[in-house]
């Protein structure tokens, strides 16, 4: 248990509450929480069978996340076009597929 606050802590800010007002912190540490709680749903359900799956949520947020991509958006559909050098595109592709 301490080393998944920890692991928020560190990968997702959540220790951060500079602002003047206890309101706005705890929004703040709200957000940090489900953010982090969404990446580790996110960790047991589309990375079980990856190298992924046992990942830190700072290394998923680096490694998924924080990618270039255009993004086209029509009518029906969202299309999102990923770099053709990207490193980690069969656990896209997996994850894509566990939806």
């Amino acid at each position: 248990m301490e080393n998944r606050i920890k692991e928020q802590q560190l990968d997702l800010l959540a220790d951060r509450t500079s602002t003047q007002t206890m309101s706005s912190n705890q929004l703040r540490l709200w957000i940090h929480s489900w953010a982090y709680v969404l990446i580790n749903a996110f960790r047991q359900n589309c990375l079980k069978k990856t190298s992924l799956a046992k990942a830190t949520v700072g290394r998923i947020r680096l490694n998924l996340l924080k990618l270039g991509a255009r993004i086209t958006i029509s009518c029906r559909r969202i299309i999102i076009a990923i770099a053709s050098a990207c490193p980690y595109q069969d656990i896209l592709a997996i994850a894509l597929l566990k939806n």
